[in-house]
């Protein structure tokens, strides 16, 4: 059993493109929590390929010691699909080439890492995930006790009151593998979602990037030349060359440096049928009209407002 620490440990299962990149410099510059572990998933890129991306982001920061383990390759129910390079590049990381690092992935898949990890920091053990949730669900899977030992899960994922960004309904994360979105979202423990509704309303734009590419920091440096290529990507969007904040925005919500506003416990489900809702989080919002109201018994908090912005948080922690 790993000895308690002031620092709350966290696992964060990832997809590694560019705004995950920008949730592990966060998570690696916040003094809140303690990284013990990520694990890899396909979504963004391939788990193999957001791993080697990991492994050279924890090398640029100098935290080699935190071990990372490649998840799922393929969601449950179909095979990856070859990700998203027209929105992250064709390495996931807006082409940026990072140096190469001899750290590589621990043996244990991604799921057989998060029950071990939940074990050693059992009842401490906070899950954050960003990318589609296959590993999340493959450990359950493998142990159905797990959610006894986890104190907390923060997902970045799907669409309440907002329209998708794959499909008019579905977000990508959960779009990519709702199979194992509604195996997580039923597990009995106590979990945040951050959906669209509040990613895409939080944004770096260009004083923020110029910030970083003139940051000491190699890790914000790398982190800012991965991000022109993201702007690009949004202009449509935005009108402008900006790009949203869905990983990291997440991460901050885990973390506790940015709180939810309007946050209400309700019953969310996911389509995991074959039509043209499929991949779309159907969240209870019956009788939310004049205030967030939770239901009984329900376990899954959907954040529907925060605090502050993003921006000006996430560059102080990324250039302190």
């Amino acid at each position: 059993m790993t000895e308690p620490t002031s620092r709350r440990p966290v696992y964060l299962d990832c997809d590694t493109g560019i705004d995950d990149a920008l949730a592990i410099a966060y998570l690696l510059a916040s003094p809140e929590i303690e990284l013990v572990g990520i694990g890899t998933v396909s979504g963004n890129v391939s788990a193999a390929q957001a791993a080697d991306n990991t492994l050279r982001i924890l090398a640029l920061a100098g935290r080699g010691d935190i071990p990372v383990a490649v998840g799922s390759h393929d969601a449950l129910a179909r095979a990856f699909d070859g990700g998203a390079e027209h929105v992250h590049g064709g390495n996931g990381i807006g082409g940026v080439e990072l140096p190469d690092t001899d750290l590589t992935p621990i043996a244990e898949s991604a799921p057989e890492f998060l029950i071990r990890l939940a074990e050693e920091h059992a009842g401490r053990l906070e899950v954050i995930t960003i990318g589609p949730v296959t590993n999340i669900a493959l450990a359950l899977r493998l142990d159905q006790s797990l959610p006894g030992r986890v104190a907390a899960v923060t997902a970045m994922g799907g669409a309440a009151f907002a329209s998708g960004n794959v499909t008019p309904v579905a977000e990508a994360n959960i779009w990519n593998d709702p199979e194992a979105a509604a195996v997580m979202l039923s597990a009995p423990w106590p979990l945040t979602l951050v959906p669209l509704d509040v990613t895409v309303e939080n944004t770096f734009e260009e004083e923020h990037l110029a910030g970083l590419l003139a940051a000491e920091k190699p890790l914000a440096r790398a982190v800012g030349a991965m991000l022109g290529y993201y702007f690009d990507f949004y202009v449509d969007l935005y009108g402008r060359r900006a790009s949203a904040l869905h990983d990291p925005l997440a991460a901050a919500i885990a973390v506790g440096a940015i709180l939810p506003t309007n946050a209400p416990l309700v019953d969310v489900v996911v389509d995991a049928t074959a039509g043209p809702a499929r991949g779309q989080t159907i969240c209870d919002l019956r009788g939310q009209r004049l205030g967030p109201v939770d239901q009984p018994g329900a376990h899954i908090r959907v954040v529907l407002g925060t605090d502050r912005p993003l921006d000006a948080h996430l560059l102080e922690r990324l250039l302190a």
